[in-house]
C-alpha cells in the first residue's frame, strides 16, 4: 500500500508578550513531519512577532499581523480565510500559542485519518490536553454528555441534577478508569488542537467574531455536530498547555464565587457567551431553566454580600443580560 502524503498547515493566534510560548511551539510544529506552512496571526502583540519569527529561518512560517486584538475569534477566522483560499495544505492544526505538542501528536492524527473512513467534511480530531481533567476522563471511557448535553443548565448549575452529580462525583473518587481509549466523539471542543480537512470550511464557515474570546470555540465546532459530522477525541495525540488558564489554580470553596473573585473583562465574555450560546443549545424547559437561573443568581448575590463583592455581582448580571438580550460584539 502507498504512503498517504499529507500537507499539513499549523495555525496559531498569538497576543500580549508570550514569545516565550510561541517560540517553543514553533520550534516543536517546525520539526513535524508533513508541516508545509505555519500561520502566526498576531492579535496587537506587544512585540514585533514577524521579526522574532524571522529569526528562526524558516519561510514556512507566515505571519499576519492585526494592529488590534480581535479576539480569538477575529485571529482563528483570519488565519482560516488565509489557510483556505491562499494556501495548498489540505489540513489544518489550529493550537493556542502556549500548546505544546508531543513530537508523536502530529502523527498519531495523521494514521487515524484515513481509519475513520467517512467523507473529509464530517470528521474532524482533536488531541488530547493533558490539563483537561474533563477530556482525560472522556479519553478513559466516561460519557461526553454526562458534561456537555445537561438540559437546562444555568452557567453549570442545575438544581435537579444535583443528587447525580453528587453520585458522579463519590463514584469518580472510587473508581479505577483503565487505559486511555483508541478515540472518543465529543460534541465541541477548544480550538487548540482541532484538526481537519479544507473540505469542512465549506460546511461550517469561520468563527463568530462577534463572541470576541470565550466560548467561540464551542460556537464553531459545534457546527460540526450539528452538520452530522463527528469529532473525534485521540488520546495518543497528546498536548501539553506550558501556560496555564487563569482559572485552573482557583481553589474552590462553597462560601466563594470564582465568577465574583475573578472577575475580568475576560469573566464578562465567558459569562455573556456562555448564556448566548448555551441557552440555544441546552433549554429544553424554560421553567426549570429560569428557576436555575433564579437560584443560581440569588446564590450569588448571598456570596456577594458575604464577600463584599457587589460590584462584581452587578457586572455579572449584566454579562448575563447582555447574553439573554444577545448583545454580542466587544464591549465598549
Amino acid at each position: 500500500m502507498a504512503k498517504i502524503t499529507y500537507n499539513i498547515c499549523v495555525l496559531i493566534v498569538t497576543y500580549s508578550n508570550r514569545w516565550q510560548f510561541l517560540k517553543q511551539v514553533l520550534q516543536r510544529v517546525t520539526n513535524l513531519q508533513n508541516v508545509t506552512q505555519v500561520i502566526v496571526v498576531d492579535n496587537a502583540s506587544d512585540y514585533n512577532v514577524a521579526e522574532h519569527c524571522s529569526s528562526l529561518q524558516d519561510n514556512r512560517i507566515k505571519v499576519i499581523t492585526h494592529t488590534e486584538n480581535l479576539g480569538s475569534a477575529g485571529g482563528y477566522k483570519a488565519g482560516l480565510e488565509y489557510f483556505s483560499k491562499g494556501n495548498d495544505a489540505d489540513f489544518v492544526w489550529l493550537l493556542d500559542d502556549d500548546n505544546l505538542p508531543d513530537p508523536a501528536a502530529l502523527k498519531k492524527l495523521t494514521d487515524q485519518w484515513s481509519v475513520v473512513n467517512v467523507p473529509e467534511d464530517k470528521k474532524a480530531f482533536f488531541s488530547l490536553r493533558l490539563d483537561r481533567k474533563l477530556h482525560v476522563m472522556i479519553a478513559k471511557g466516561e460519557n461526553a454528555n454526562r458534561f456537555y448535553s445537561v438540559s437546562n443548565t444555568f452557567l453549570g448549575f442545575n438544581f435537579f441534577r444535583t443528587p447525580v452529580n453528587q453520585y458522579y462525583k463519590l463514584r469518580d473518587r472510587f473508581i479505577k478508569r483503565g487505559d486511555f481509549k483508541h478515540k472518543a466523539a465529543m460534541p465541541y471542543v477548544p480550538y487548540g488542537g482541532l484538526f481537519f480537512h479544507k473540505k469542512m470550511i465549506a460546511l461550517i464557515g469561520y468563527p463568530n467574531e462577534a463572541f470576541f474570546v470565550y466560548v467561540d470555540d464551542s460556537e464553531y465546532t459545534y457546527r460540526i455536530t450539528e452538520k452530522g459530522g463527528t469529532i473525534w477525541l485521540v488520546p495518543s495525540s497528546q498536548i501539553n498547555d506550558i501556560d496555564k488558564s487563569y482559572s485552573l489554580n482557583y481553589v474552590k470553596h462553597f462560601w466563594r464565587s470564582m465568577y465574583l473573585d475573578l472577575w475580568s473583562f475576560r469573566t464578562y465574555y465567558l459569562v455573556r457567551n456562555s448564556i448566548y450560546f448555551y441557552s440555544r443549545l441546552n433549554i429544553s424547559n424554560n421553567t426549570l431553566y429560569n428557576f436555575n437561573k433564579k437560584l443560581f443568581l440569588t446564590g450569588q448575590w448571598i456570596l456577594s454580600k458575604l464577600t463584599c463583592k457587589q460590584e462584581n455581582y452587578k457586572k455579572l448580571l449584566e454579562a448575563v443580560a447582555d447574553g439573554t438580550k444577545g448583545k454580542m460584539g466587544i464591549k465598549p
